[in-house]
């Protein structure tokens, strides 16, 4: 993920200077080294430019997780283009590299937060372009932090400091997205044109579902209804698609699978051959045989096995799949998915449980052994609650007492502390590698943490200062901790482009140019963060 700066720098420095010499003294205020700086800068110039430079990375960790399981990688949910730019700042900043650390772009959030409508559910209410501008909105913080830092290492080589090594191999903040394009908002027509917005807009990897799309429920509530294999895979194929016509060749595509929680389908598919996609989707659904005589004119019927059944249906007109098959149906939908062109897959379960997960996912890898899965980390699960439970269960299986816990109620604070719950946090803390080594988990996300975040921050932020605490709630809960954190946005002024804005005045204007970092700019009281 290494940018080739100095190559960039030299090349342009060399262009514009050419380009001087051509056009003679009507470009005596270009100066070749400040167009090469800005060049630099902006490395990316298209979201197609990042769409294919972040699907090659993708497809290159990919490879690295097969080789080895340990070699996962993670991403969180951002909701608006400054969350994602200062995680990535962050996450430089902490872990010294961007390799393996990606975003994921919520449609959950997407709904909740950005929708003109205001705050809606998520069952793709909101409008498509929001998905598309969000991701180009992320790409262009993103952008905008390279420009940042890369400035700032320039200023300092203009002061004297050798810091070219530093410019040559700058690392861009610029990362993969998994972009959620829900059930596709449509046809496969529709689920195509929106595709290509978001490729355009720079996403490499696009998450789709097998939901029925003008029904579409959060994969954690109930009310789900599926589509059949083959309507699904249309959309697979409409993806693939816009990918190809863009030039994103090995743009990524995640088929996840609600079966796990859904019971119901709108569409019996039509089968041709007994044992086909659509016959073993259709041998799901419960059904009750029946006598002719006892049938109504206009009903829905099966032949099964030689006999007449009637499949269970809802006064909506929905079809109930059998009790039980859920497990099954994951499995079928994974394996089919993958088949159909799908490089990754996508399992909504009702808990996170290693064990349950890899009972699906090493199904699916007796038909497809590379088969790997993305995770969805949700904040609709109750972690501590979870992971006490199968730490008692497991206390309990090895022989210990358990007799101090009342099982139902581990989530108490009593039991902070104990035995118990030191156990399960230790099970949360090494969820996600034992979940990518036992259970073929690839990219491991939470969908809508810095939702919570925001939240919590704005609950204790609000009951200080509007409460004794006043001004100090700010100070020593906030401002206070950024300076002491070298947290970058401490400098406000900075982190929205203001030394950035001076600079290309001054390339400009030169001496004319009015800047806005003198000595009476308030941010000199914070110590320069990097």
């Amino acid at each position: 993920m290494r940018n080739s700066s100095q190559t960039n720098y030299s090349s342009v420095l060399e262009a514009v200077q050419q380009l001087k010499a051509k056009f003679g003294s009507t470009w005596d205020a270009i100066s070749p080294e400040n167009a090469a700086r800005m060049v630099v800068q902006n490395r990316f110039k298209t979201g197609l430019d990042i769409a294919k430079y972040t699907a090659a990375i993708m497809r290159k960790d990919m490879a690295e997780y097969d080789a080895d399981s340990s070699k996962y990688t993670q991403s969180l949910g951002c909701w608006h283009g400054f969350v994602a730019q200062q995680k990535m700042i962050a996450i430089k900043k902490h872990h010294k590299t961007t390799d393996k650390k990606y975003l994921y772009l919520s449609g959950w959030m997407v709904a909740a937060l950005r929708s003109e409508f205001g705050p809606l559910p998520d069952q793709s209410m909101h409008e498509k372009t929001a998905v598309p501008a969000l991701i180009e909105e992320i790409y262009a913080f993103l952008k905008q932090a390279d420009a940042t830092e890369l400035n700032d290492l320039f200023r300092r080589k203009a002061a004297g400091e050798d810091v070219q090594a530093e410019i040559d191999n700058f690392e861009t903040h610029v990362v993969p997205i998994i972009a959620d394009i829900d059930a596709g908002f449509g046809n496969p027509e529709a689920t195509y044109l929106l595709g290509k917005k978001m490729i355009e807009a720079g996403a490499c990897a696009l998450q789709i579902e097998n939901q029925v799309s003008d029904v579409k429920q959060c994969g954690h509530q109930d009310g789900k209804v599926t589509v059949p294999h083959e309507e699904f895979h249309a959309k697979i194929n409409a993806l693939r698609y816009a990918f190809l016509e863009l030039g994103v060749d090995d743009g990524i595509i995640v088929a996840r699978t609600d079966s796990e929680g859904a019971g119901l389908t709108q569409t019996i598919p039509v089968s041709n051959q007994k044992g086909d996609l659509a016959s073993q989707y259709i041998n799901f659904l419960k059904t009750e045989e029946v006598d002719i005589a006892d049938v109504n004119d206009d009903e829905v019927l099966i032949k099964r096995d030689g006999k007449l059944h009637r499949p269970a249906r809802l006064a909506s007109g929905l079809f109930e799949f059998a009790k039980g098959t859920n497990i099954d149906r994951v499995v079928l939908d994974c394996i089919s998915s993958l088949q159909a062109g799908a490089d990754l897959i996508w399992i909504e379960t009702p808990t996170p449980h290693v064990g349950q997960i890899a009972h699906m996912v090493n199904r699916v890898k007796e038909q497809v052994p590379n088969a790997k899965l993305v995770y969805n980390n949700s904040p609709s699960f109750n972690w501590t609650l979870n992971f006490r439970q199968q730490a008692f269960d497991a206390m309990k299986a090895e022989g210990k007492d358990v007799s101090a816990y009342n099982r139902a109620e581990l989530m108490d604070v009593k039991y902070d502390g104990t035995e118990l719950s030191d156990k399960a946090d230790e099970m949360i803390r090494t969820f996600q590698a034992d979940a990518s080594r036992e259970a073929g988990v690839f990219h491991h996300l939470i969908t809508l943490p810095t939702y919570h975040t925001t939240a919590l921050h704005m609950n204790d932020l609000s009951k200080g200062y509007f409460g004794d605490l006043g001004m100090l709630a700010y100070v020593g809960g906030v401002q206070r901790q950024e300076i002491r954190k070298g947290v970058s946005c401490v400098k406000h002024q900075r982190m929205a482009g203001s030394d950035l804005g001076d600079d290309h005045k001054e390339f400009f204007a030169g001496d004319l140019a009015l800047k806005a970092g003198g000595e009476k700019n308030t941010s000199n009281q914070f110590e320069v963060v990097s």
